[in-house]
């Protein structure tokens, strides 16, 4: 089998707001992110994908765009990008880019002039309507159409009313996106991640939908659910909320164009979908070369063997119903998810269960996803402070808490502080020093540095530490890169009955590796006798047993260990 890149390939996304400050403003730019390259090399990682660094006003974090083929001003010029294109690849590291298609920012020139008259030649590039025709929310900030007087009419937006969606109807409206695709890709960016792509059309019936909540009384009611009834109601609530408002027709034609476009550039460059759905991948060749398998990381704390056998079984019996070659794609983070440490702590084991969660993603079928900072085990970090928090939804859901939900002001603030993303989304954290090395200490970062920084959750502190949790990162990245079953071997579950154990081969012609997660904190005793091998060579540890031959019918497994061998 001959991989594409984008299948070897261990990706990292950068949030660049919160990466590297390399201008000492407090906040992150390609200045801070070129001088971080080489730590990124070293860490291992093969390829970038840069959360959205486009001129945008930034109601929405940089998601809602006024200028598809520009660079932010906080973050620099085009001239820096480049610079940090090429640095990039001079690495040998790839990049891709956020793509948002579903929508752009209200201070976007074409919805300007779009918004400026009925009769402007792009009039019909969003989607207007004289009265509101359904009850429709947008997921962030409640009623989904907005008046403007300019036209004296209503505007659709599946997110904040800051951000108008497109008409993709409109032929004109296709052909500016992806001249924007082309602009980049002349640039030579390696691919995309686009941004929910789903929401790019809508029931055209426009069906209302039936909840009997607002969309801040749903929000409160999730707060409230406590029962396993009551939260299954609730997630058929929000199911039923905005069912109308995603997956609809239309998007495969739009995917296949785009894939189309990508075709047409060297290097094979790539697509990846923010969505599970593995149709997304059309016929396996003409549409999204990967979508993410979201479901592994949607569990509860903590991650359990018996869960990701099951979502192996289903995944993977999914994505051979597509194509042969259709390709798995596993993450457990990301700027809109609790941190990897957090979400998947048990308050005792909390260490050895993130590198549980490494261990997993590394050695599952598929292209991995990390999150800057989960390698130096960076932890959500609630700001319950309101007049911090710079995610609007959250500073929305707060304001409706206390003045029309009458929730009191401080419980209000700690609900903000857990659903905002602000919490995984603080600045990187470099040294001890003050800010946590992000930026100068006089300087107020955009958003606070979470204070275990001076904890040893740091990059400086980790780096000569071989224990370190950064250095666990490292090896684990070079075991994988080195070993070439763990990237392209077929996926084969043993001991399936263990609640204790993850254990799976990973098979080549060529070569046989066996994998075994411990879950317990126990020490266990596994007999593989079955298996149609006489020996395995350990080749990683992390209970630092020598790397020899270990015997298959009586093999000893520490608490919590993570044991990978060859087998012959």
């Amino acid at each position: 089998m001959t991989l594409k890149w984008w299948q070897k390939a261990v990706f990292y996304q950068i949030y660049p707001r919160s990466f590297a400050d390399g201008n000492g403003d407090g906040i992150g730019d390609f200045k801070g992110m070129t001088e971080k390259l080489d730590y990124l090399k070293d860490l291992g990682v093969d390829a970038l994908w840069l959360s959205p660094h486009f001129p945008s006003p930034n109601w929405d974090c940089g998601y809602d765009i006024s200028d598809y083929c520009g660079v932010a001003p906080e973050y620099g010029n085009l001239g820096d990008f480049k610079i940090f294109l090429r640095e990039a690849h001079a690495r040998d590291l790839r990049v891709i880019l956020d793509l948002v298609l579903n929508h752009t920012s209200d201070e976007h020139p074409w919805f300007l002039e779009s918004k400026s008259s009925r009769d402007n030649p792009k009039a019909d590039w969003y989607v207007w309507k004289d009265t509101p025709p359904n009850n429709w929310q947008s997921c962030f900030d409640g009623e989904a159409w907005t008046y403007v007087p300019e036209r004296g009419q209503y505007y659709y937006h599946y997110f904040m009313k800051q951000q108008p969606d497109l008409n993709w109807h409109n032929p004109e409206v296709v052909a500016a996106m992806w001249g924007a695709v082309r602009f980049w890709l002349d640039l030579g960016v390696d691919g995309y991640r686009l941004d929910a792509l789903g929401t790019i059309f809508e029931n055209p019936r426009l069906t209302p939908h039936t909840v009997p909540l607002s969309l801040a009384e749903l929000r409160h009611a999730s707060d409230l659910a406590a029962t396993p009834t009551e939260k299954k109601k609730i997630d058929r609530y929000w199911h039923e909320m905005f069912k109308n408002q995603w997956g609809q027709p239309g998007v495969h034609g739009l995917m296949k164009e785009l894939r189309a476009i990508l075709d047409e550039y060297p290097g094979d460059r790539m697509l990846v979908g923010e969505d599970d759905n593995p149709e997304y991948l059309g016929n396996g060749e003409d549409e999204l070369q990967l979508v993410f398998n979201f479901p592994l990381m949607r569990t509860e704390a903590p991650l359990t063997p018996r869960w990701v056998r099951d979502n192996q079984k289903t995944r993977l019996a999914a994505l051979a119903k597509i194509s042969p070659a259709a390709w798995p794609c596993n993450t457990f983070g990301n700027h809109d998810t609790p941190r990897l440490y957090t979400r998947y702590a048990d308050g005792v084991h909390n260490a050895e269960r993130a590198r549980l969660a490494l261990a997993t993603l590394l050695t599952l079928k598929g292209t991995p996803f990390l999150y800057n900072g989960e390698e130096i085990g960076m932890t959500d970090y609630l700001i319950t402070d309101p007049n911090k928090l710079r995610d609007t939804m959250a500073t929305w859901y707060y304001d409706r808490l206390v003045n029309e939900l009458n929730v009191e002001s401080a419980l209000a603030a700690q609900r903000a502080a857990a659903m905002s993303r602000d919490k995984n989304r603080t600045p990187m954290q470099w040294s001890e020093s003050a800010n946590g090395g992000f930026c100068p200490s006089a300087v107020e970062p955009w958003l606070p540095v979470n204070p275990n920084y001076a904890d040893g959750i740091n990059v400086k502190e980790q780096r000569d530490d071989p224990l370190s949790l950064l250095n666990f990162y490292k090896r684990m990245l070079r075991l994988r890169k080195s070993t070439p079953a763990l990237i392209e071997g077929d996926y084969q579950p043993i001991h399936e009955k263990s609640d204790e154990t993850l254990a799976f081969l990973r098979k080549t012609d060529q070569q046989t590796i066996l994998v075994i997660l411990s879950f317990s904190e126990k020490r266990e005793k596994l007999n593989f006798s079955k298996l149609p091998y006489t020996s395995a060579r350990t080749i990683f540890s992390s209970a630092g047993r020598s790397k020899g031959e270990e015997n298959l019918k009586e093999l000893h497994l520490g608490a919590f260990e993570i044991y990978i061998a060859e087998l012959t």
